[in-house]
């Protein structure tokens, strides 16, 4: 019994996360394949504009918005997570953003029973949520959807307007970040700051 409710209980921290490939090319979409290809110029189309808008800011975000930052193993471990959003350069449906650093919130990294990676923002207005995948030594590919305000959860292929591609990078001994080119809404570059609570 006990393990059935365990069982349950990492379905739903997993959130709206379905089984994934082992390969996240056969999960993706087409769209998304040649928007994470795009990724080292949406570091060098969102940089100039976030240094220009705050620098005091930007400055003190350091290691953060270094795309040169990435370490090996980047495999976050299981559990619950401070995070804060970090919008990097104009774009999507609102120009003029240049830099936007919003406040803490809390995540969760979880492995399913059948032994995906998840990842999930908890609590604020955006939630991302999805499913994480081996790429290389460096990185890992984040398939995932967001859900705005009181929405349940989301889930990556349903609707292409909520559908997040993106990296998880580990960056220091107990820092990682998602970084996620040209998103659909208010910036050419979102990251999502994790470290362990």
């Amino acid at each position: 019994m006990q393990k059935l409710v365990l069982a349950a209980s990492l379905v739903l921290m997993a959130g709206a996360a379905q089984a994934a490939s082992a390969d996240w090319r056969e999960d993706a979409r087409r769209d998304d394949v040649r928007r994470l290809g795009e990724l080292d110029q949406a570091w060098r189309d969102a940089l100039p504009a976030a240094q220009r808008a705050d620098t005091r800011t930007f400055r003190s975000l350091g290691m953060l918005v270094d795309p040169r930052a990435a370490l090996p193993r980047p495999e976050p471990t299981p559990g619950v997570y401070r995070c804060r959003t970090v919008k990097l350069g104009p774009g999507g449906y609102e120009a003029g953003i240049g830099l936007l650093a919003y406040g803490w919130f809390t995540c969760r990294v979880a492995l399913t029973p059948g032994g995906d990676l998840t990842l999930a923002k908890t609590t604020g207005s955006q939630r991302p949520m999805g499913n994480l995948y081996s790429k290389d030594r460096r990185q890992l590919v984040y398939l995932g959807a967001v859900a705005w305000g009181d929405e349940g959860p989301a889930r990556y292929g349903r609707d292409p307007e909520r559908d997040q591609v993106g990296v998880l990078e580990r960056i220091g001994p107990r820092r990682w970040r998602l970084v996620l080119p040209y998103p659909k809404v208010e910036s050419t570059l979102d990251i999502i700051e994790l470290v362990p609570r």
